[in-house]
């Protein structure tokens, strides 16, 4: 696929012939849980009481994960109540938070179906589970099942969202992409202050920060918005004056949508939000009146050759012909299929489709939802609402915990200066637990060293927070700790952790665009995570020069000042209309004396 990304990043793509052909479209498609549009067409291909052929099926239940199938709930007994308790928790754990139930469908996936009556004891018995662990209870859909029946008997996929406690709520990160004047801010205005916009802007002016964005309406800088969700799955944003600390209290699920430029000369700022700030997924904003323009295709190459999932809003359809919107449907169509990205479209119209397209993005990377929608009539953007409440996150609690016992290394990416409380940075804590109170060390400096600082206090999404854990963002106040020793780049991590910083590494790349040749000497910006530094061409292993296209390992040096590098992070340089992606394979660690850390640890460096 990465050489492939080239044709996004160089301009020259071009459609595919014979048109878009029909889209994956789950409304009455697929059955609850994804299962794939064919299998509800084999269950609705035959009249009510006959005999099917071919029964209708869910994938088989699986053992990890949050999903959860079961036949029915009706009066079971103290013992089996327990069990069945114990499950739901388990199920919660592996969603962080969150659990689909699947009532009416057998283990092995067979949609059964219950009759009224015991759907309603079911569903009664499903929540009394849920108030035993603390949970809630929504019912996502119904479905009629007709197999093997001359009664209508009922599967229904329910969401469990359990009430947070400690502040942990389920956060997902959602980098918001597009061209210039596609309708980014004013989207996320309309969804975090829950008002609509009044066609001429007004949406987006709280999310702007410089005077300058507000006077051209266009960003420049990066900005966090954030839109929550009740155990229930009901909408929290500022709407009825909540302030952010009321939002994070109100909310089981929050969304934190990173909003990022589309001008083409604020792209090493994109870049960097992308890179850095580690998102879950993208969305990628298309106007439905320009189509496909600008850095459209540019931003849906970086999306892929990060290997973030993104789905896609057509913004602006209040201002166009329905023959309009469908063209730009089809041309996103066209693009996504062709060999270069090799997506499966799926353009959601009903809240079934919505459910549907939830569950699928996350089980397969391929499946890509298509939202059309109008900020100023408010159309179809309930829909994009219920997306993104039962949109679960990638990683499941095992990892999370594999990721929490590691030492603690906390990403720089934002320095501020704040009044009465000092020097504060943001960024993600990347592994580890950090608490309030901590000592690490943070750098590399110019000459390589880690300094030490202390944790003073957290912050979460606007709101007060004790302890963060791996995956999660915030900013941390470091008290009286200097701030021009501070850069974007560095790491807070343990002391005990020694970490490897190098000048020299190497990198297996892709160059995916270049108009000329690629040879030793040439220099380019380097993004590396939240590492952001130009870098001279030493080496290319094997070969003298490189064109558009072919694979090489590349040496590179910083011309600055040392970096702290992991072997397999995502590399991503450019300089002008030159790109390429790769990853760290080597790295040439900078060797130092056994005390150069306590020096730089030592009384007479920093106070705190």
């Amino acid at each position: 696929m990465d050489s492939r990304v080239s044709e996004l990043f160089g301009g020259c793509c071009r459609p595919a012939g014979g048109g878009a052909g029909a889209a994956l479209r789950g409304r009455g498609g697929a059955a609850p849980g994804g299962g794939g549009g064919s299998k509800t067409k084999k269950k609705n291909g035959r009249s009510r009481g006959g005999k099917a052929n071919n029964p209708p099926y869910l994938p088989p239940e699986a053992e990890d994960g949050n999903i959860e199938y079961k036949l029915k709930l009706v009066n079971p007994s103290q013992y089996r109540f327990e069990h069945l308790v114990t499950q739901m928790k388990w199920r919660l754990q592996e969603g962080r938070g969150e659990a689909v139930y699947q009532i009416g469908v057998e283990d092995n996936g067979l949609l059964v179906g219950l009759s009224e009556e015991e759907m309603r004891a079911s569903l009664k018995t499903l929540r009394r589970m849920a108030e035993k662990v603390g949970a809630d209870i929504t019912v996502l859909r119904e479905r009629e099942v007709d197999y093997d029946s001359d009664v209508p008997r009922k599967i229904t996929e329910v969401l469990v969202r359990k009430v947070p406690d400690n502040q942990q709520f389920l956060d997902l990160r959602v980098a918001v992409l597009g061209n210039v004047d596609s309708g980014k801010s004013t989207l996320l205005g309309v969804l975090t202050q829950g008002e609509l916009d009044n066609g001429r802007g007004r949406a987006r002016l709280n999310l702007f920060r410089h005077l300058h964005e507000i006077q051209s309406g266009r960003t420049s800088s990066i900005s966090f918005e954030i839109l929550g969700f009740n155990s229930k799955g009901e909408v929290v944003n500022y709407s009825d004056s909540r302030t952010a600390e009321e939002i994070c209290e109100s909310s089981s699920k929050m969304i934190t949508f990173i909003d990022l430029a589309g001008h083409h000369k604020y792209l090493k700022t994109t870049i960097f939000g992308l890179t850095s700030y580690c998102p879950d997924f993208a969305m990628l904003v298309v106007s439905a009146n320009t189509g496909i323009a600008g850095t459209t295709r540019e931003h849906l190459g970086l999306a892929m050759a990060l290997k973030v999932p993104f789905f896609i809003v057509i913004s602006k359809v209040d201002l166009c012909s329905k023959a309009t919107v469908e063209r730009t449907v089809k041309q996103l169509e066209r693009i996504l299929k062709q060999p270069g990205c090799n997506k499966l479209p799926l353009l959601v119209n009903s809240d079934d489709d919505a459910v549907t397209a939830a569950q699928q993005f996350a089980q397969s990377p391929n499946i890509t939802p298509i939202f059309t929608l109008s900020s100023v009539s408010g159309e179809n953007l309930d829909l994009l609402k219920v997306f993104l409440n039962i949109l679960p996150p990638l990683t499941n609690s095992k990892e999370q915990e594999e990721l929490m016992q590691q030492l603690t290394e906390f990403q720089v990416d934002e320095i501020y200066t704040v009044p009465e409380v000092g020097t504060v940075v943001g960024g993600t804590l990347s592994s580890g637990i950090c608490r309030e109170g901590e000592n690490l060390v943070v750098g590399p400096t110019d000459d390589g060293k880690f300094l030490r600082l202390k944790v003073c206090s957290i912050q979460r999404n606007r709101s007060a927070c004790r302890v963060l854990r791996a995956g999660q963002a915030a900013t941390l106040a470091l008290g009286p700790f200097d701030r021009s020793l501070l850069r974007k780049g560095m790491v807070m991590v343990s002391p005990e952790m020694n970490p490897t910083i190098c000048s020299v590494f190497e990198a297996e790349i892709v160059l995916l665009f270049h108009a000329t040749t690629f040879r030793k000497g040439f220099q380019v910006t380097v993004h590396v995570g939240n590492v952001r530094q130009t870098a001279i061409v030493e080496k290319i292993h094997g070969k003298d020069k490189l064109r558009t296209g072919e694979k090489a390992v590349v040496c590179f040096r910083f011309i600055k000042h040392p970096e702290y590098l992991k072997i397999g992070a995502k590399l991503l340089f450019r300089e002008g209309v030159t790109k390429g992606i790769g990853h760290v394979t080597d790295l040439q660690a900078i060797t130092t004396k056994d005390n150069s850390l306590e020096e730089s640890l030592g009384p007479g460096q920093l106070s705190f």
